[in-house]
Order: C-alpha cells, then sequence, then structure tokens
C-alpha cells in the first residue's frame, strides 16, 4: 500500500517561491503517475500539476501553468513542485497524489492514494 507524505509548506510572501516535496513509502513506484491538488477554505480541492512516474509527462492547470513546477526522482521515490511567482490565490492546502494507471487526468476521483496535506499561506 501506498503511503505519501507531504513537506515544505509555509508562509511566503506574494511573488515568492516554495517548493513542496512528497515522500512516497509502501512500495517503489515504477509507474502511474503523482499529482498535486490544492483545497482554499469554502472551495472544492482542484487540480494543480501531474507526471507520469516512468516518462516524466506533466500536465498543468492553466492557472499555474508557467509558474509551477512539478518533477520526480524515481530513485528517491519522491515528487515535487516546485511554485514561483507565488499568487494571494495561491493560498491553499496543498495534496499530492498518485494513481496507479495512464495518463494525468485532473479528475479528483481518478487518483486512489492522497497525501495529508501542507498548508501554502501567501501573503501581501
Amino acid at each position: 500500500q501506498v503511503q505519501l507524505v507531504e513537506s515544505g509548506g509555509g508562509l511566503v510572501q506574494a511573488g515568492g517561491s516554495l517548493r513542496l516535496s512528497c515522500a512516497a513509502s509502501g512500495r517503489t513506484l515504477v509507474s502511474g503517475a503523482m499529482g498535486w491538488f490544492r483545497q482554499a477554505p469554502g472551495k472544492e480541492r482542484e487540480f494543480v500539476a501531474a507526471i507520469t512516474w516512468r516518462s516524466g509527462l506533466t500536465n498543468y492547470a492553466d492557472s499555474v501553468q508557467g509558474r509551477f513546477i512539478i518533477s520526480r526522482d524515481n530513485a528517491k521515490n519522491t515528487a515535487s513542485l516546485q511554485m514561483n511567482s507565488l499568487k494571494l490565490e495561491d493560498t491553499a492546502n496543498y495534496f499530492c497524489t498518485w494513481r496507479d494507471g495512464y495518463g494525468l487526468p485532473r479528475a479528483r476521483d481518478q487518483y486512489q492514494v492522497w497525501g495529508q496535506g501542507t498548508q501554502v499561506t501567501v501573503s501581501s
């Protein structure tokens, strides 16, 4: 059973950068995809980015395209989300997630395993 633990959240000023990490345990990942979703207070959880584990193909939400970069380290069983040019509207609880299948869907129900989340707060 795959388990995910996020780290790296915190408080940052608008325009700044933050890097989130997600460590997978339970078994070595060899396929599927790792993703990041976020949820702001009073809003639904939304797709941010995803990456295929084997080939490194990526998919980004329009709202973060060009500012965020998702990556993975197969040897370390980890994934990261580099967040640049942060905006106030990026404030949310960020969740790492994994799916055992092909493709990079943006639908929440296509992902089987979820971390507990890490809070990112962007201040003015």
